[in-house]
């Protein structure tokens, strides 16, 4: 039997009010644990402060990179160098460092190999090899460099330092000489595919790169499964890909060598992309492997590149590209180069010569609505690798045209915001990358075209298949937690259909913007916490919206709002109504509540979350001049109300229930 509520059941008696009662269910309303006073409560800190701002004492430590590496197409290998200067910004000292050997996951006895479910996508998508083989390891520490004390496990590799690094000041430097034999199918990471011109080789995860140390858990070791991606420290990056004459190389940052690596016609060719809105060939479909397109045709070409400011780098190489390019117009007047890379199969404006409109439209639009693009160049490139994205670079699948190519483009690029440009832990929160991630590109799709292909998001009640799925998983859960269909979901949709309910549904636009951009501004090149963007998101937008978060992001809980009852004062709806609506499952949120009446007026009421803050039922009154015709919760269908029919009164509803 229903609670009836004393100041309702009062209200009635002394309006004289007569009543159309709606059919009941239980009610599984708690708002005690909606308006949970002790969530997210704890105070902030000198490193991350009480509204999501970094502290006065914030710190984060630097990675800094010089690579050398040479492909060897024969035997589909990478042999390299790698030296990383890294810095102890810390205010601890630390007596060891660790590193992360992500090729060792292509290892038959990795965990990730043994925890990958028969016919998963990190299982399936694998070839094996024997990962990493490191030759050599050194440190150089205090002027003096010698043979590393080192263990490897699975994925991560510990250097014991020769000496403590102190705090704040000192750096070490370490070397390590290692090879790898390229996976041909990647963990959709990374391989390479033959094309009828040639191999395409997309080059990721390919030198042992620094864990990060932060101020929340300090060495941060999960080891790489494959479904919970990266955490990785910025740094500069200076690094050089030796291949064949006959390959073009692409990759993240600016190529410092062009006059070495390219033809005066193929400079010629980028210089005036770099001047054009429109789509200019670097390399025409009828130009591949044609031996004029390249410097020379015997031996080898170094191509070197720089990044600045970065947590990693790829490339991605072949003889087999088109290539073509584009000017990408920044807010502040910068030029940014877009280009595409792809093989003659899917040349044409049906598939792969529509790529670099893509990247333009995705960027512009990103960059004016979020913050601006940082890099010099965008490199979208056509392989074996479905969706993966890297600063400056991301490989596409190759047989992708139309919506499903710009689908793609639009979201791998858009992570150069979440989380290239934010560095989240993807190993930790993967909803922090791909969840803001899938809710920017519901605007990229909108603005392209005036929205000619759709985006996954266009209401609260997207995806309804999920919405009554008991997943019994909250958003915050460990990635490699999910199986496939909770990662698509939880990982990617969820979040993302949350930011929009918030953006268009709960605090408006402008509100909205400006707390989102102001959590991007504060924790650009910084590794922000969950707490951190919730915090900001509450003081930015002057709204306490813990209740949100945490229905939303730590529960599986269902919203059911519904029309309980019609009454009107003493009898005469000239006089006025009173609705009665409810809450009926355990998630609460605001309403939108539209009336339309028999005499063809209309009204619409906004109630704010907090009339659930007491009570999962609520009364208030319509200022009515005739009989009430129909009563609809969520006219605009913003929000996921797990049943969409008690959420509609008529005025024929009454005679339903006297019958039943």
């Amino acid at each position: 039997m229903k609670k009836i509520f004393p100041a309702v059941f009062m209200l009635y008696a002394l309006l004289g009010i007569s009543t159309f009662i709606l059919a009941q269910n239980k009610n599984e309303y708690n708002p005690g644990a909606v308006f949970d006073p002790t969530f997210l409560n704890s105070p902030g800190t000198v490193y991350r402060s009480g509204d999501g701002m970094p502290g006065p004492d914030y710190w984060q430590n630097i990675a800094n990179y010089i690579i050398k590496a040479k492909l060897d197409t024969a035997e589909k290998k990478i042999t390299g160098t790698v030296i990383i200067k890294y810095k102890n910004n810390s205010p601890d000292y630390l007596s060891y460092l660790w590193l992360q050997l992500d090729q060792n996951i292509f290892k038959k006895d990795s965990r990730g190999s043994l925890t990958s479910p028969v016919g998963g996508r990190h299982g399936s998508e694998k070839s094996f090899t024997d990962g990493y083989n490191l030759q050599s390891v050194y440190v150089e520490q205090n002027g003096e460099k010698v043979k590393a004390n080192y263990m490897v496990s699975d994925t991560r590799m510990q250097i014991i330092l020769p000496s403590q690094m102190e705090p704040k000041k000192s750096s070490v430097t370490i070397e390590i000489n290692y090879n790898f034999n390229i996976p041909g199918r990647g963990a959709g990471r990374m391989g390479y595919l033959n094309t009828k011109n040639g191999t395409i080789y997309e080059i990721a995860q390919w030198y042992p790169r620094m864990e990060v140390y932060d101020d929340i858990i300090g060495w941060n070791t999960l080891p790489y499964l494959g479904t919970g991606e990266f955490y990785l420290e910025y740094g500069n990056f200076d690094y050089y890909i030796t291949v064949p004459s006959n390959q073009i190389v692409v990759g993240s940052g600016l190529l410092q060598n062009p006059e070495d690596v390219l033809t005066n016609e193929e400079i010629a060719r980028l210089n005036n992309a770099k001047k054009s809105d429109s789509t200019i060939y670097i390399i025409k479909p009828d130009e591949v492997n044609n031996s004029k397109m390249r410097p020379f045709s015997n031996g080898d070409l170094t191509w070197h590149f720089k990044m600045e400011n970065s947590r990693d780098v790829s490339w991605a190489c072949s003889d087999a590209f088109v290539w073509d390019a584009a000017n990408i117009n920044l807010p502040d007047g910068k030029k940014v180069l877009g280009m595409s890379v792809y093989p003659v199969e899917v040349a044409g404006d049906s598939a792969w010569g529509k790529a670099t409109e893509f990247v333009k439209s995705t960027l512009e639009t990103n960059s004016s609505m979020w913050y601006e693009y940082p890099y010099p160049v965008a490199v979208n490139v056509a392989g074996t690798v479905g969706g993966m994205e890297y600063p400056g670079i991301v490989f596409c699948g190759w047989k992708a045209k139309g919506p499903e190519l710009w689908l793609v483009t639009t979201h791998e690029f858009g992570h150069t915001w979440f989380p290239m440009i934010v560095g989240s832990d993807e190993r930790e929160n993967a909803w922090m990358d791909e969840g803001f991630n899938t809710f920017i590109n519901t605007y990229s799709s909108r603005n392209y075209k005036h929205g000619k292909y759709k985006s996954y998001i266009n209401s609260g009640r997207a995806m309804p298949f999920f919405l009554n799925q008991d997943f019994k998983k909250p958003i915050y859960t460990y990635p490699d937690g999910f199986n496939e269909m909770e990662l698509g979901y939880l990982a990617y949709f969820k979040p993302a259909i949350g930011l929009y309910i918030l953006r268009e549904y709960i605090l408006g636009h402008d509100r909205f913007d400006y707390a989102f951009k102001t959590y991007i501004n504060r924790w650009a090149y910084k590794h922000p916490s969950p707490k951190d963007f919730f915090r900001t998101m509450n003081s930015a937008s002057g709204e306490d919206l813990n209740w949100f978060w945490k229905e939303w992001f730590f529960e599986d809980w269902k919203l059911d709002q519904a029309v309980k009852t019609v009454k009107y004062v003493k009898g005469d709806p000239a006089k006025g109504s009173i609705i009665t609506i409810e809450n009926r499952d355990k998630m609460a949120m605001p309403v939108t509540v539209l009336i339309k009446e028999q005499n063809g007026k209309s009204g619409e009421v906004n109630l704010p979350v907090e009339i659930w803050t007491k009570t999962g039922e609520w009364s208030f009154k319509f200022n009515s001049t005739s009989m009430i015709d129909s009563i609809i919760i969520d006219p605009q269908k913003m929000l996921p109300d797990v049943d969409t029919e008690n959420n509609i009164w008529t005025s024929g509803t009454e005679k339903k229930e006297e019958k039943k």
